[in-house]
């Protein structure tokens, strides 16, 4: 009887072990938009060994000397065609405009080491941008963590920016934690997005992926193809959407481009990066400083840019999250633009 009890214990724990193999090691699949080819796309191969693929706006009419680059959110941050469509009239102002997807996003390649997806990294590469752009000066428009990727190229390149345009940014890094309960003046109305960024992420968990994050994190390797790694980020992209506006009904449908590895590995090496503060303070080059009115990003992220940049303007964007362009595309539009011809 007591064999046939310990045999019965065994089978048991081999089947669990065999059930949690399985759920760890089958890729899983997504029902998910796949990533969308962009017409006239560009590739730039850097020194860095990064593949960017970018779409150039031309200007029309009267060039000016200073072509604009936009930094998308992410980390790891690809282009759509709606980012192009919104920004694509200060062409008509003269503007070249780039818009590229970041190493590891969109179509740009994704890199064999995800090791090598850091901080650095992305500023470097937006170091051989502007080189292979050729320009003396570009004025910079970063959203997110577009903001913070601005802010660390300014801190080693500030004769390069002409100006620069924050939007909804995410903190300079490596990150200040004691910012992230700083409350903001009753004056500006701030309140927090109906659903948050935790909220997302909780509802689009699932176990194989939290294996696939702690492998990737812990020792560096890939458990998961960036086929399906780039699928669930589109997939968790569907919720996080949500927390960038007012109003979730009006949310965008998350399109296929994100970056897994990139997104995951950049966060990563925020503690690792050299602290670009003493570079930045006091720093002379216009700033302007969009934030939604109930933007999900901390207010102390944004008024540290206030406190480094005092040749800023300040805009708060009422009806509008994280995400201006989403729920304020003309006076989104209007602000940059005036900001911009000045």
């Amino acid at each position: 009887m007591r064999t046939h009890v310990l045999r019965y214990i065994q089978y048991t724990l081999l089947l669990t072990v065999a059930a949690y193999l399985l759920v760890f090691l089958i890729p899983r699949s997504y029902d998910v938009a796949p990533m969308h080819k962009r017409n006239g796309t560009q590739f730039w191969d850097l020194q860095t060994g990064s593949t960017i693929a970018y779409t150039l706006v031309p200007a029309k009419g009267p060039k000016k000397p200073f072509p604009i680059i936009y930094l998308q959110g992410g980390p790891g941050g690809f282009i759509s065609d709606r980012n192009i469509e919104m920004l694509a009239p200060l062409s008509e102002d003269g503007f070249d405009i780039y818009l590229y997807d970041q190493i590891g996003s969109g179509l740009s390649d994704r890199l064999p080491n995800i090791k090598d997806y850091t901080a650095d990294r992305h500023k470097i590469d937006l170091e051989e941008i502007i080189q292979e752009i050729g320009a003396t000066q570009v004025i910079l428009i970063g959203q997110s963590w577009g903001a913070s990727l601005a802010a660390l190229f300014i801190a080693d390149n500030p004769e390069k920016v002409e100006r620069v345009v924050f939007t909804g940014p995410g903190s300079i890094l490596p990150i200040r934690e004691e910012l992230m309960g700083e409350n903001p003046p009753d004056s500006l109305n701030l309140s927090p997005p109906p659903y948050s960024n935790a909220e997302a992420v909780e509802k689009s968990a699932n176990i194989r992926m939290q294996v696939v994050s702690f492998w990737a994190k812990t020792f560096g390797h890939k458990l998961a193809s960036d086929k399906e790694a780039d699928d669930f980020q589109t997939y968790r992209n569907h919720e996080l959407n949500k927390a960038t506006v007012c109003d979730t009904s009006k949310a965008l449908k998350a399109e296929g481009g994100g970056g897994f590895y990139a997104q995951l590995m950049t966060a990563r090496s925020f503690k690792e990066i050299k602290d670009p503060r003493p570079e930045l303070k006091g720093s002379k080059i216009p700033a302007l400083i969009m934030k939604g009115q109930c933007d999900n990003q901390p207010w102390g992220f944004v008024n540290e840019y206030l406190e480094l940049f005092p040749n800023h303007q300040l805009k708060i964007i009422p009806g509008a999250g994280h995400s201006i362009s989403v729920e304020q595309p003309e006076l989104y539009l209007k602000i940059i633009r005036d900001f911009l011809n000045q």
